[in-house]
């Protein structure tokens, strides 16, 4: 017998091996048909699983909010039961929940799939959700697993490299059956909410010189309403693109001549020097010395930090006469550099270094995505030298910045901690300790964390900061890593207390990620409304008639460039009107309009972007309100 607790603190026992739906039926028939899935031990699973041993328990039905990634993960099998029974002779790759949906990776052959092709599958998929066929989980031997899918050479694949004696699963709806961990909902009724959104080539396991299969991507929700919010979320993204934004708004381009290379236009190059000046101004009030390396860098030297042996696929190189030099994919080893320059006592520490670091990376042409995924950005990095006993208050205070910069540009985030990886370097002690160091620092700060299991770097885990935007994307930018090996291979020693020479602690952490994708990020999440403070164009004075006001507008003009502003005088021969929609076009914080009166009493008339009212004040009283609204980020 095992015993099982439910939510309401009530324990009962039951035979070993029983299921969720059997304890669910003792408790109520009539609550069997709203039951999708259970949580046992706090891990959500299956209906049909057996339950083994004492467990808390806990059934979910359509109101529980825990289910979007098995409703996603269902859905998935859903669309790979129709591509079945409309492309019989289909092999399927992988077919994972996202973060956002599901994706199929599936071998059509010769069948190339298109928009029209989606809308036929989708019908059938319908189809499928109204038989209610249920969900059926089993359990298999490696050498059945190897029998039920000798026809699919992807999931032989998969099933040749698992151990001789694990279990593998299968389920099975209708006469589909598929090879998967789980867990998923009890019946295809209730995946009746969902809508196939793209199409797209992807590489076997991704890689390039694999087979290439179609990737069919998706969403599912249990309710109808919430399908009809996200696909509007989607119509408004695509308006904010960044890419498109880019373009209308002249912030950046790329040339053939360098794919995954930006070229910054005058009003991009503003706004990135805007956001450098901030974060280089945030740095310097918290103690940190800014410093450049250089972006190429000996091999030798990569080879030494342990970047060669683990990133050389993704660095660009080049033979000089002193032998094989490396563009440098990340800062560190160059700020390593910077602190063996001199010796350094117990009482510098903690040394701060900050760095807009240009690096390059290779990148595959097929993965290049405007500023978000691109070979050539610059890194926000900050690496800090320590001693042991000072890494859980530099990490609070840390954590402490990144709250004050996400909170300028509205961002929520979460954290995630990222733990060993199988090719780590140093001993399981030390990351240990690591590991500990950042789960306390995060509680002592009144953040949660979710545990991300062996996604750390080789050097050491880190801190990972997911944003979350106006569209209801998550971004990861921050990070923060907790390195107590790199030290130790540069020699890096200062003079303790004692006297005795010790190896520092160092901790890696960027915040804005690169500059290149938080611009990205930060021109959909404002949808190329900068703020003021931001705006690479942040007012664009109108003259009614430039016969008769351009002088004084030039005046007005001149008065804001004197206290730093970006600002540009519209004085073409085209109707007033006309200019002021142009200007509203470009997503101008301020339109300033210049007429009779605005001159006679040095005044100013201005037009916030997205509103018809106009306001009319003194040019001293503009001064003001502009120099308020940039210091205090418009907040």
């Amino acid at each position: 017998m095992i015993k099982i607790k439910f939510p309401d603190g009530k324990i009962a026992e039951f035979e070993k091996g029983i299921s969720s739906l059997e304890v669910a039926k003792s408790i109520s028939v009539s609550l069997v048909k709203k039951c999708i899935a259970a949580k046992v031990n706090g891990n959500i699973v299956d209906l049909s699983k057996p339950i083994e041993e004492d467990a808390t328990f806990e059934l979910l039905t359509q109101d529980s909010n825990e289910l979007q990634d098995v409703l996603n993960h269902s859905c998935a099998h859903l669309l790979a039961q129709a591509i079945r029974e409309l492309y019989p002779n289909s092999l399927f790759g992988v077919g994972p929940a996202i973060e956002e949906g599901f994706y199929y990776d599936i071998d059509l052959g010769d069948v190339k799939l298109d928009l029209e092709d989606l809308a036929k599958i989708e019908k059938k998929m319908k189809a499928l959700a109204e038989g209610n066929f249920e969900i059926e989980r089993k359990e298999v031997s490696k050498e059945e697993a190897l029998e039920l899918f000798k026809n699919d050479k992807y999931k032989l694949e998969l099933i040749n490299e698992l151990p001789d004696n694990e279990t593998i699963t299968v389920y099975s709806q209708g006469k589909f059956m598929d090879l998967c961990r789980g867990p998923h909902v009890s019946s295809t009724k209730w995946l009746k909410n969902f809508k196939l959104l793209s199409v797209s080539g992807a590489y076997w396991r991704g890689d390039a010189k694999r087979e290439q299969l179609q990737r069919i991507y998706g969403c599912c929700f249990m309710k109808e309403q919430e399908l009809k919010d996200y696909l509007y979320i989607l119509e408004e993204r695509k308006k904010r693109d960044h890419r498109k934004l880019g373009k209308d708004l002249e912030l950046f381009m790329f040339s053939e001549y360098g794919p995954g290379l930006p070229f910054w236009l005058p009003n991009g190059y503003q706004l990135r020097r805007t956001l450098e000046n901030f974060w280089i101004k945030i740095h310097k009030d918290r103690g940190y010395v800014v410093i450049n390396t250089p972006i190429m860098l000996n091999r030798e030297l990569w080879e030494t930090s342990g970047h060669w042996d683990h990133y050389k696929d993704d660095m660009f190189t080049i033979e000089v006469e002193e032998g094989t030099y490396a563009i440098k994919p990340m800062n560190c080893p160059g700020a390593i550099q910077v602190y063996n320059n001199s010796l350094h006592s117990y009482k510098e520490l903690p040394l701060r270094y900050a760095e807009l670091g240009n690096v390059h990376r290779y990148e595959a042409s097929g993965a290049l995505n405007g500023l978000f995924r691109v070979r050539g950005f610059t890194q926000d990095d900050a690496h800090t030298m320590l001693m042991e006993s000072q890494v859980g208050e530099e990490v609070k205070r840390i954590i402490s910045l990144y709250d004050y910069v996400y909170s300028i540009f509205g961002l929520n985030y979460s954290i995630e901690l990222s733990t060993r990886p199988d090719d780590f370097i140093g001993d399981i002690e030390t990351w240990n300790e690591a590991e500990e160091a950042l789960k306390e620092a995060c509680l002592e700060t009144g953040h949660d964390f979710k545990i991300n299991p062996g996604d750390g770097a080789f050097y050491g885990p880190k801190l990972d900061f997911k944003l979350r935007d106006s569209m209801n994307r998550i971004w990861q930018c921050g990070t923060v890593q907790l390195d107590m090996q790199l030290p130790g291979r540069f020699n890096c020693k200062y003079i303790a207390e004692d006297g005795t020479k010790k190896t520092p602690v160092m901790i890696h952490r960027a915040c804005f990620g690169s500059l290149e994708r938080f611009i990205g990020i930060i021109t959909e999440n404002y949808g190329g409304v900068f703020p003021l403070w931001l705006a690479p164009v942040q007012a664009r004075i109108v003259p009614v008639n430039n016969e008769y006001h351009l002088e004084y507008a030039k005046h007005v003009q001149n008065v804001l460039k004197d206290m730093g502003m970006s600002v540009e005088l519209d004085d073409r021969n085209e109707k007033m009107n006309y200019k002021i929609r142009e200007s509203q076009t470009k997503k101008t914080p301020y339109t300033l309009i210049i007429g009779d009166r605005e001159r006679d009493e040095n005044l100013v008339t201005y037009r916030v972007h997205g509103s018809n009212e106009s306001v009319t004040i003194s040019l001293e009283e503009l001064v003001i309100k502009f120099k308020q609204e940039i210091e205090t980020f418009g907040k």
